[in-house]
């Protein structure tokens, strides 16, 4: 009895050795005769909807796998023979199944290009895309899922999408080129290409991870989808995408539709270590401004190809970190950003200099003026910062505007404490007739000047008190140094008392009564006590034209006529010490000393003159 089963079990292991050696021996004939010749290049062409050609001969492998090795295979559209193929590769492997083989049929797990070339074609979209196809399964899975999608947009019924078994696409090595409009011309878009395609049945997850050349960086994307077919027949899914490279790198999770003008909504960080770089990289017609640190902005992004809304957004830029909302729009000629924006700290000229060659630097103030820039890209944001500094100048407390639209660039401090007073500012540019016309305005309420001593380094003599100070000047240039040699406008400033450091009056008039000119630094060992102050001047071509320029200290007055020329820096002005008020035909009650100051800003000197009788009040 034993001995029976024995027979009977060496049977059964010696039949299965042969159907295996059998098998194993009828493959290679049966790919050879079947799959190779009639239905490899049939199946990935029933997949893609492309008529597939294998030029080269086929090389069949059994062990360890059964793997087809396809030579020279391209991917055409059916009917136009004579057209550049849609895609070609050197070689393709495909790893097939043994039992399906056996039955005359084929089915892959795992296709693999080697040198593929992906030609793509210009849209009416915004995305080149390969030429069309009759068909295919992909293309039908994608109409049945569209099918779903409109009977239920918010949740079609995911049990129903085909479940066709699909699985792994590796590409090495590959290019891709987009042809121009009549399609005579190719690009180069994306070189050295290599990655992975995961998409084991229609129904589930896609994942792609790919890395290549792109405008010559190095770019790896990774890209998860959770419903593909809903997304690729215009219903949403959930995305999980990220881009990484030495000048970007983004990261998007959420939702994302497909259909129409498409449409996203989800979390989203950007970051990179030069806007600058960025711009150039991207080939917009956007001018980079100036040089600027690391940028990053993150946050809620709804909106579609139209127009995108970052909610709760943080941004760092320049080192400087802040929070709001940004609203882009591509409906118009040009982007437009507006939005609202808080920062702790900011630095003003960095921040512009990421839109403009905004005047940072002594090479900035001497190159020419471009307002390109002001003709690419609409912006309109209002900032708000803790505290903030425009090169010397600090400030608490800010409220400010940034603008440029259609070739004007404008830039609005509303409000801001400074110098222990208030500030407001402004500064635009836009084109005219011989230049650009720019316009600065200041007014610094109940400041007090000494701080603005300090911050501009100003030398004596110079007054000490707390004032009022208008300015308003405008000019035609064509490069930011040119902007004070062509200014017209008013300059006022109103103080109340306090004290005119480095000049001694009794000394100053000591000197006057002798003969000669003395330079004013011989008598700038001494604080002037002052009640107040007041200087009004108009601004022509650069110069200033002292029209009230006097201070009251004591029982005497000074004051000073004449024009200050920027250019040259050089003084012209007439002065006189006099007493406050003088009485009728009784003669003056007091001294008046009448003079000159001349030479320059940095040396004045002084010569005395013969005083008229006149009241100063």
């Amino acid at each position: 009895m034993r001995s029976r089963r024995a027979r009977r079990s060496i049977w059964i292991v010696v039949t299965g050795i042969v159907a295996v050696l059998v098998v194993l021996a009828a493959l290679p004939y049966v790919a050879s005769t079947q799959i190779v010749r009639n239905r490899i290049a049939q199946e990935i062409g029933s997949w893609t909807g492309y008529r597939v050609v294998l030029r080269g001969t086929p090389r069949i492998d059994v062990w360890p796998v059964l793997r087809a090795d396809l030579a020279d295979v391209t991917f055409q559209e059916w009917g136009r023979p004579d057209a550049p193929p849609i895609l070609q590769a050197e070689r393709v492997e495909l790893d097939l199944s043994a039992i399906a083989a056996l039955g005359g049929d084929v089915s892959f797990s795992k296709m693999v290009l080697v040198r593929p070339r992906l030609r793509l074609e210009r849209t009416q979209g915004p995305v080149p895309l390969p030429a069309g196809t009759r068909g295919g399964r992909i293309s039908r899975a994608i109409n049945a899922a569209r099918a779903l999608v409109e009977a239920n947009p918010a949740a079609p019924d995911t049990g129903l999408m085909p479940k066709d078994a699909l699985g792994t696409v590796e590409f090495v090595d590959g290019q891709i080129v987009v042809a121009d409009e009549d399609g005579k011309q190719e690009k180069l878009l994306v070189s050295d290409l290599s990655g992975r395609l995961g998409w084991p049945s229609l129904d589930r997850a896609m994942t792609l991870a790919a890395k290549g050349v792109w405008r010559g960086e190095n770019v790896a994307v990774e890209f998860t989808a959770g419903q593909p077919l809903a997304l690729f027949a215009g219903g949403n899914t959930s995305v999980d995408f990220s881009l990484a490279s030495a000048p970007l790198a983004l990261d998007y999770d959420g939702l994302v539709t497909f259909s129409n003008s498409g449409f996203i909504d989800g979390a989203a960080t950007l970051s990179s270590p030069s806007l600058r770089r960025v711009l150039e990289w991207s080939q917009t017609e956007i001018s980079p401004g100036s040089a600027v640190g690391a940028a990053s902005v993150s946050g809620r992004v709804i909106g579609d190809m139209s127009r995108l809304k970052v909610e709760d957004a943080k941004i760092v830029f320049g080192g400087n970190p802040g929070m709001g909302a940004i609203d882009l729009s591509f409906t118009g000629p040009v982007p437009a950003i507006t939005g609202t924006l808080a920062f702790e700290t900011l630095d003003i000229y960095t921040f512009l200099s990421a839109f403009s060659p905004s005047p940072a630097g002594v090479i900035v103030w001497d190159e020419q003026i471009d307002l390109s820039f002001a003709h690419e890209l609409g912006l309109d944001l209002r900032l708000s910062a803790n505290r903030a500094t425009a090169g010397a100048l600090s400030m608490t407390k800010v409220a400010a505007a940034v603008q440029v639209k259609d070739g004007l660039a404008a830039f609005d401090i509303s409000d801001a404490t400074a110098f222990g007073g208030t500030v407001q500012a402004g500064l635009r540019i836009e084109p005219s007739a011989g230049g650009k016309a720019a316009q600065l305005r200041i007014l610094a309420t109940d400041i007090d000047t000494t701080q603005v001593e300090t911050a501009m380094r100003l030398t004596p003599p110079v007054p000490r008190a707390r004032g009022t100070v208008s300015i308003i000047l405008d000019s035609t240039v064509t490069a930011w140094k040119d902007f004070l040699s062509k200014a017209g406008g008013s300059v006022s400033v109103k103080l109340g008392s306090g004290t005119i450091a480095g000049l001694d009056l009794p000394g100053f008039l000591a000197r006057a009564k002798q003969s000669g000119f003395f330079p004013l630094d011989e008598v700038s060992n001494g604080n002037l006590p002052i009640e107040s102050a007041e200087l009004k001047a108009t601004v022509a071509d650069g110069v200033a034209r002292l029209d009230v320029a006097k201070a009251i200290s004591g029982e005497q007055a000074i004051s000073l006529t004449g024009i200050v020329p920027y250019v040259g820096r050089g003084l012209a002005l007439s002065g006189m010490v006099a007493p406050r008020q003088l009485t009728g035909n009784a003669g003056p009650p007091g001294e008046v000393s009448a003079f000159f100051v001349g030479g320059s800003w940095n040396a004045p000197f002084v010569s005395p003159m013969l005083p008229p009788v006149e009241t100063i009040e």
